[in-house]
């Protein structure tokens, strides 16, 4: 099963484990279509994971796993943007002040470029100070987190399912590090184990369906590879039928 579920190249073998956890899990609570590495809608993600439980004559709830191996990955995409972007705010200001000051104790820093003294550019990196380049150094990494590091919150803003569920394995289990609203799975020797049950998300029959049609493209994707089936062989057909 390992084998089937690790399609990706660059995949490790426990990331493809905890894949093959959450697929039983999921099944085992009715969630009786499933696939992996699943395009969401209204989104530029894909889930390791997406689910959907059936219910009589409706779309039935839907569910999305995100299965991490390691704390770096975890943090890669557990941001709070309303946190990081009031410390990004703050290290800005420090920033401001600090060249502020530089530019009255270092007036030879100043770069004659333009028309108007009061607009001339500042060469703070010539000084190296420690200080400042420290403040720079935290500014880049801020920003490059609020931009690229909150998968999770826009996960869960975008409702792109009722349910999420973060998967992780035993050792790397902490509470404090569940983001807000998600589920948490403990993959161990004995199985998978909820932890931490997730807050339900409302929306829309239609985006269900999105959801649905989704996992079901996934699911022909995955079972084309594992025939050895390409779109040359689908023209083909399509053309004798014609």
């Amino acid at each position: 099963m390992d084998a089937v579920l690790n399609n990706n190249r660059s995949e490790t073998i426990t990331h493809a484990r905890l894949k093959r956890a959450a697929f039983l899990w999921a099944q085992a609570h009715g969630y009786s279509a499933c696939a992996t590495e699943v395009s969401l809608p209204r989104c530029r993600y894909r889930a390791d994971i997406a689910a959907c439980r059936p219910e009589p004559d409706k779309i039935g709830s839907t569910a999305i796993f995100e299965c991490k191996q390691a704390v770096s990955d975890l943090r890669r995409d557990n941001c709070v943007s309303s946190a990081t972007g009031a410390r990004l705010e703050t290290v800005y200001q420090r920033r401001l002040v600090l060249e502020k000051h530089l530019r009255v104790h270092y007036p030879n820093l100043r770069i004659a470029d333009s028309l108007f003294p009061e607009f001339d550019s500042h060469d703070f990196a010539a000084i190296q100070h420690r200080g400042y380049e420290r403040v720079l150094q935290e500014l880049a990494a801020l920003q490059n987190r609020l931009l690229g590091c909150t998968k999770f919150e826009k996960l869960l803003r975008y409702r792109c399912a009722n349910l999420f569920y973060l998967v992780v394995p035993n050792e790397l289990w902490h509470e404090s590090e569940v983001p807000v609203g998600w589920g948490l799975l403990v993959v161990s020797d004995g199985g998978p184990v909820l932890r931490c049950k997730p807050v339900w998300q409302e929306n829309t029959p239609e985006d269900r369906l999105a959801l649905l049609q989704r996992i079901a493209a996934a699911g022909t994707r995955l079972l084309n590879r594992q025939l050895e089936i390409v779109f040359e062989d689908v023209v083909a057909v399509r053309s004798r039928s014609c």
